[in-house]
């Protein structure tokens, strides 16, 4: 005897519908409790909507190099600066160019602005550097000429500044220097001797030249009338500062001033660099990644180092002409490097953000800066919720008159659809700095009729099978599989615009697209998970299930045709007799 064939489950769930709508409403109760413990129960507005910062940045040519202003390194200009407020968490910025020679940048109103400002036109040229002379930031007496006639600095180096920022003897290294610390590599031929003295010399051999004599006295001459107190002083010390130069530096708080040997490791050698805690003492640090190159000479030049004497041992770290730390090396070190001291949270991503990104092909100086009011952008959103609001209230109408009982299962259903929506705009602000701009408004905006589709294409399918003859809760049950199918096609098709869109656009209308392609994945959650198994629940109901002429099921209304019934099919007889 064959065993019975077990029942199958209804198509969708009939029986349990119950818990696809738990479901639905635990995520939203849960995403709703998300978005005020993150304390962002608003979601982030766009510059055109909250205001913001525009800043104006023009290119400045260096000497010799005027040609360098050119479209190519103006893009990538514009390429590196959004990168670097996005890694910010600035989202909805608008970088591009204006004319031959500026850049401008919109950074819309947030915890970040400010920070972005400050980093958006620093070029983040990075150079390692061998340290040959080291003394107090400010102006030293004149040199006196000593009995061979060579200038000889009349101030002694600072012994604790010049031990600023030591290197431990550990695989990753690290060092500090007011704050900063940095380890890195020289190249040998960069490095000096340990007889080498601290008298700041383009060369040191006997056989240089009297242009050679000069050049040294003007250096020397230079770093004695150094003033690294102020920050005017520090820019103008860095300014036409060239990486196989021997050139003089100020530290970036001005407590120090370096005699610095040409530049043999650049930052183009640093391969990524990220914040991170430092697992010893609970402090922020900056972790360095070399490239390959980078870091075959990292440990041979700190191998170099390790055997000169203090100041020579040391090796600055300079970032736009600023020296950021000059730490001393005591052993080879590893190819990884990382950069320690008194960090806080913020401005190690500050710094971690720009090496990353790297530097700027040009110079920048900041040309204007003015403050950005929401007050277009404010009628704008106003004159587009308005649409919304007249758009919605059309598709209500149109629903209460069209499917009388039915317009309240599609109503619930939008307003799920809107609960979720509004509360994962606001949590997206934080979690990856989404920033609700116009078009994005104007998306969640036809997201409404993609919504309302759905439910249109199940609702006319139950109505079909309704026509055809079926009661209601076996009609619901067979219309799913078909409606599903084409609401799926639909939805597919919606987000791949969407999607295509995103990717081939910038700026604003990547808000657009952003928005329409959330809307339509949302749409398809409300639709399997709360439309669908609200759908049954009220087939089982008197007033739907009976066909009540305000259930918008009435199939008299519906022009339904008699109940199906089956039919025992008779054979025609072959033998004539039988007929």
């Amino acid at each position: 005897m064959a065993a019975p064939k077990k029942r199958r489950a209804p198509a969708g769930g009939q029986g349990r519908p119950g818990r696809s709508l738990a479901l639905i409403l635990i995520a939203m109760v849960a995403l709703t409790g998300g978005m005020f413990l993150a304390d962002q129960p608003t979601p982030r507005l766009g510059i055109d909507l909250a205001g913001g910062t525009s800043i104006t940045l023009e290119a400045k040519s260096e000497p010799g190099q005027e040609s360098a202003i050119n479209k190519t390194n103006m893009d990538t200009a514009v390429q590196i600066m959004e990168r670097r407020v996005n890694g910010l968490g600035v989202s909805e910025a608008e970088v591009q160019t204006q004319g031959d020679r500026n850049i401008i940048v919109n950074i819309p109103k947030g915890t970040n602005s400010a920070q972005a400002r400050e980093q958006v036109g620093t070029t983040a040229k990075l150079y390692f550097r061998p340290v040959l002379t080291v003394a107090q930031g400010t102006p030293t007496p004149e040199p006196s000429a000593s009995s061979s006639g060579k200038p000889t600095p009349s101030g002694s180096p600072s012994a604790p500044t010049a031990d600023k920022g030591k290197t431990s003897a550990t695989p990753n290294a690290s060092a500090t220097t007011q704050g900063r610390a940095v380890t890195g590599a020289l190249k040998a031929d960069a490095t000096p001797t340990p007889r080498a003295s601290n008298k700041p010399k383009a060369d040191t051999t006997p056989s240089a030249s009297a242009a050679d004599e000069a050049a040294a006295a003007k250096l020397q001459k230079q770093f004695a009338a150094l003033d690294c107190s102020s920050k005017a002083s520090r820019s103008k010390a860095a300014q036409g500062v060239k990486p196989t130069d021997t050139v003089v530096a100020c530290s970036s708080e001005g407590d120090a001033k370096y005699v610095l040997g040409p530049a043999q490791v650049s930052g183009t050698d640093v391969d990524s660099a990220k914040a991170a805690i430092d697992q010893t003492n609970g402090q922020w640090i900056v972790q360095m990644e070399f490239t390959k190159g980078g870091a075959k000479k990292f440990q041979k030049i700190t191998g170099q180092l390790a055997q000169q004497q203090s100041p020579q041992n040391q090796f600055a770290i300079a970032l736009d002409g600023e020296v950021v730390s000059a730490p001393s090396v005591r052993t080879a070190l590893s190819a990884n490097a990382e950069i320690s001291g008194s960090f806080t949270q913020q401005s190690a991503e500050d710094l971690a953000n720009v090496l990353s990104y790297g530097a700027l092909p040009l110079s920048f100086k900041e040309q204007s800066v003015t403050t950005v009011t929401a007050a277009l952008g404010g009628e704008q959103l106003q004159a587009g919720l308005i649409a919304g609001a007249i758009g919605l209230a059309l598709v209500v109408i149109y629903l209460v008159a069209y499917y009388r009982g039915l317009a309240f299962i599609a109503l619930l259903s939008l307003l799920a659809s809107g609960i979720l929506t509004y509360t994962l705009m606001s949590l997206l602000g934080p979690a990856i700095g989404f920033a609700l701009n116009l078009p994005a408004v104007c998306g969640a905006i036809v997201a409404i009729g993609i919504t309302a589709d759905s439910f249109i294409v199940y609702f006319e399918r139950v109505r079909d099978e309704i026509r055809e003859g079926r009661t209601l809760r076996p009609a619901v049950e067979r219309a799913w599989p078909r409606a599903r199918r084409t609401i799926l096609v639909s939805d597919f098709v919606s987000f791949l615009a969407a999607a295509v869109l995103f990717v081939v656009t910038v700026g604003k209308v990547q808000g657009f697209a952003f928005t329409l392609g959330l809307t339509t994945l949302l749409d398809v959650v409300v639709v399997f998970l709360f439309t669908k198994p609200v759908m049954t629940l009220m087939a089982r109901t008197k007033f739907f299930a009976g066909g009540h002429p305000w259930s918008g099921l009435d199939p008299k209304r519906l022009g339904a045709k008699p109940p199906l019934r089956r039919s025992r099919r008779v054979n025609a007889p072959t033998d004539p007799k039988e007929a």
